[in-house]
């Protein structure tokens, strides 16, 4: 027999069918092993080998110690100091990830997220388990399409009609503070800030978003804020969990195993789904019936309704709606309420910045209009921007390449091999990070103080450094991430930031319960949260007293 005749069809089968289950999983198990190694293959030779730290795991590389690190910005721009402005860094069960820590490099990246870097199946698999197929799962022509649509709900015009409703959540707030103060023997009360920040940014979104006040600061018990209460309040993992979630990088059907976590996060996505169910119903009604505000159209939920019923390229199936819904709910109780509250323990450390903000919001006088938070408090504008700077609430990012790549540099970088490239090759497949807080936070790009709390650097031409500069993004800042995929509410945050911190600030005087030395630390979870280094979940007890 002729060693080189290809079987037919017909006789494969016939062997497989005599064979026994233990050697057709053989042969599976080989073929899968040999469709890796071909890629890994492919992947070396396509992609340029570069330096980077040596592998501290044999399982997760230095995943681990990224993950569990209080500075995991740290590590990146140790790295980039001692390997290059990119790197590579060994990651799960043999992978490798490629960190970007260059400007032009990262520029290039964004420019083209979402078409040639899109979603990794782990974040792909826990946003569709936990959102839905919305704008922060959707890739591609879709992402398109649903940020289009998504658009007018978030311009200039749109925000500078929501101003009041931002500041009616604060006063809101500012009331039952001062009854709480009032009560107190010593003219002050010791505040957990951070879960009355949570319920100023959920009652803000939900009247803005969708003309529905939750009630949450008026103590009002519903089904959403008690389920993101219980996610966010005690959200550091266990070991147990963090094995589980970095292996399912590299094995996303992990996330379907019924831990207490997945069951956790699935409620939270089952009562957000039945609250954005009710909520269009009645706007849906209310549209029918023809109640409510001239412009309701352009308002979020408008808009999603609106959506629902055209036949052109914006058009938005029910799950997409919901998934919106879902997503605007999740941002509103989660990333403001994270810069708040990491903006209020700034300014407790720092009483002379805090005064100097007050004393410019109570020169201005009254409450200021949208385009006076814009335009005419400096001062504010450079706090909020420091504490963003400081503080992103999302610290990294992680792509896939979903096709071959050729990024340009900005210096050039040596290779494995010992040369010299001021670009690199990018195979299909690979894994890209982008380390966001190292960027803003970079000694090399921001200068020397680039660790402190500075908001001058705002003020002045030469604040921001040359290296600072050539950061793409909003103010040159990766808080936001950039090109397609920027954050569509970066402008309503921005103005929520401002209407709520001045509020706040001329009314009251922030300081540390324990001192302006109490340690800080980063509670782990869906969103990295500050809390005061002793205290149960993300608490964040400030001592507080009205500014006389």
């Amino acid at each position: 027999m002729n060693l080189f005749t290809i079987p037919s069809p017909s006789s494969l089968w016939t062997t497989l069918r005599s064979g026994s289950a233990f050697h057709v999983a053989c042969s599976f198990a080989a073929l899968w092993a040999f469709v890796k190694v071909l890629r890994m293959l492919r992947w070396r030779v396509k992609t340029t080998q570069l330096l980077g730290p040596p592998r501290t795991s044999l399982v997760y590389g230095v995943s681990r110690d990224l993950a569990v690190s209080q500075d995991s910005a740290a590590i990146y721009e140790r790295c980039a100091t001692e390997y290059g402005v990119v790197y590579m860094i060994p990651s799960i069960l043999g992978r490798t990830r490629v960190v970007l820590c260059d400007p032009r490099a990262i520029a290039h990246f964004y420019a083209r997220e979402t078409w040639t870097y899109v979603q990794t199946p782990i974040s792909l698999a826990f946003l569709e388990a936990s959102v839905g197929k919305g704008i922060l799962w959707a890739q591609g022509e879709t992402h398109r399409r649903q940020r289009k649509a998504l658009t007018p709900a978030f311009s200039n015009a749109a925000i500078r009609k929501l101003t009041s409703v931002f500041y009616d959540s604060v006063y809101k707030a500012k009331g039952k503070w001062d009854t709480v103060i009032e009560s107190s023997k010593d003219g002050d009360a010791v505040i957990e800030v951070q879960n009355w920040m949570n319920h100023i940014s959920l009652d803000t979104v939900g009247i803005a978003g969708f003309s529905h006040d939750f009630g949450s600061l008026d103590g009002k018990s519903v089904s959403v804020t008690e389920m993101f209460d219980s996610t966010f309040g005690n959200n550091q993992p266990s070991t147990v969990n963090e094995v589980f979630i970095l292996l399912a990088l590299v094995f996303p059907i992990i996330l379907k195993i019924p831990t207490e976590r997945q069951k956790l996060f699935k409620k939270l996505s089952v009562t957000m789904e039945q609250i954005s169910n009710e909520l269009l119903i009645r706007s849906r009604r209310e549209k029918d019936a023809n109640i409510g505000e001239r412009g309701q159209e352009n308002s979020i939920i408008g808009l999603l309704i609106k959506s629902e019923g055209q036949d052109t390229e914006l058009h938005m199936s029910e799950e997409e709606v919901m998934a919106q819904m879902k997503v605007l709910l999740l941002a509103g109780y989660g990333t403001t309420s994270v810069s708040l509250t990491w903006a209020l323990i700034e300014l407790s450390r720092h009483p002379d910045v805090q005064t100097r903000l007050r004393d410019e919001l109570l020169a201005f006088g009254p409450d200021p209009t949208y385009d006076q938070l814009k335009a005419n408090l400096p001062y504010l504008d450079a706090v909020v921007h420091e504490s963003l700077r400081l503080h992103p609430p999302a610290p990294e990012s992680i792509r896939l390449a979903a096709a071959d790549d050729v990024i340009p540099l900005s210096e050039p970088v040596r290779t494995m091999s010992g040369n010299m490239t001021d670009s690199i090759s990018i195979a299909k497949g690979t894994w890209i990070t982008i380390p966001i807080a190292a960027i803003n936070r970079s000694s090399t790009i921001w200068g020397p103080d680039a660790k402190e709390f500075k908001p001058d650097r705002w003020l002045t031409e030469d604040g921001i450094g040359g290296k600072a500069k050539e950061v793409q993004g909003h103010r040159h800042l990766l808080t936001f991430v950039d090109g397609p995929r920027t954050c569509l509410g970066k402008d309503f945050a921005i103005m929520e930031f401002k209407t709520v911190l001045s509020v706040l600030v001329k009314n009251f005087v922030f300081e540390m319960r324990d001192g302006p030395d109490t340690p800080v630390e980063v509670a782990r979870g869906i969103l990295p949260r500050p809390r005061v280094v002793g205290e149960d979940g993300t608490g964040v007890p400030l001592r507080i007293r009205r500014y006389e």
